[in-house]
């Protein structure tokens, strides 16, 4: 079968990404899947288990200090001279910021088409992506080139199919339009000892209905004792409630966690499409017409100020 490219996103810190492991779930129904791993010295090595766990048969090695000190212009440099070199069936992208950028100019760098934010991909190469928060699914295909695509996190379960992976270091040859953006400075954002968001199995989140910024500390309290990531709802956000980072929703963070637990979210398209996915949605809401009780598995309506204690306290008793 003709190799389908995953170009891999990983941290130093915690390894491979969710979404990569989706995106080799997702190549395996279209062909031998193969990680591309775009880093400085070592990058592969560190990696090499996880890709393989999750059928990934192939790893080519990207590795140059060059990869890191600059930004996404040599990755694609990179890519776009394996893609020619070996003429794979697809390539499958992360939809983050910088995996579409990247595929923004490999398609430039290839005269190829290039679909961003699918959330499936058909052995034809059909994509289907959602619009309009949701409402509305399309159906599209690349008609110049490659199936090149760009993954929207949380579209697919990962499912492991263990390989042993060969790994190629390929040669980086660089000019000088790549390095015409250097990175001077790394700051590494505080984390706690929550899970990341896009990738808990548990988000509990809180929405206009949390009424302030220290009222939030009930939601972290909940999220704690289930061993959850915080999320907020674009009305919290915009409201100065919670940071921009934990915003989930169509401008935010898309979500597919085991729970979803909804305190004081009416349940607004633009939200519903960031975590309508979740495989069971827990809603609290005084309002017993909100919509979010549509899309809730299980739904409390009442004062997410008494409920909410009183769940926390039940699940103290029980640990």
């Amino acid at each position: 079968m003709t190799e389908v490219l995953v170009v891999v996103e990983a941290t130093r810190e915690f390894g491979v990404k969710k979404v990569t492991l989706e995106l080799l779930t997702l190549a395996r129904e279209l062909g031998t899947p193969a990680a591309v791993v775009l880093g400085g010295p070592g990058a592969a090595a560190a990696l090499g288990d996880r890709l393989g766990e999750y059928g990934a048969e192939k790893i080519y090695a990207a590795e140059h200090e060059e990869i890191d000190d600059y930004l996404v212009a040599p990755k694609a440099t990179v890519l776009a001279e394996l893609v020619r070199r070996v003429q794979p069936a697809a390539v499958l992208l992360a939809s983050s910021q910088e995996g579409k950028e990247i595929a923004a100019r490999l398609a430039v760098k290839l005269d190829n088409g290039v679909l961003t934010d699918v959330v499936g991909l058909a052995a034809d190469g059909t994509a289907t992506q959602v619009a309009f928060a949701g409402s509305t699914i399309v159906t599209s295909k690349v008609t110049r080139g490659l199936p090149l695509v760009t993954l929207r996190p949380n579209s697919v379960t990962p499912s492991p199919a263990a390989a042993t992976p060969t790994v190629e270091q390929l040669d980086v040859a660089l000019g000088e339009p790549d390095r015409l953006a250097r990175v001077v400075e790394r700051v590494a954002e505080q984390k706690g000892s929550r899970p990341e968001l896009t990738e808990a199995s548990v988000v509990v989140s809180g929405g206009r209905g949390i009424g302030n910024a220290d009222n939030f500390k009930l939601v972290e309290e909940l999220a704690d004792l289930l061993g959850g990531a915080v999320g907020a709802s674009r009305a919290a956000v915009d409201s100065g409630f919670y940071p921009h980072q934990f915003q989930v929703g169509q401008t935010g963070k898309t979500v597919s966690p085991q729970l979803y637990v909804a305190l004081g979210i009416s349940g607004a398209i633009q939200h519903r499409a960031g975590m309508q996915t979740s495989k069971t949605i827990v809603a609290v809401n005084k309002d017993a017409e909100a919509p979010i009780f549509e899309l809730a598995d299980f739904g409390v309506v009442g004062d997410l100020f008494k409920v909410v204690p009183q769940a926390a306290e039940e699940i103290r008793k029980r640990r």
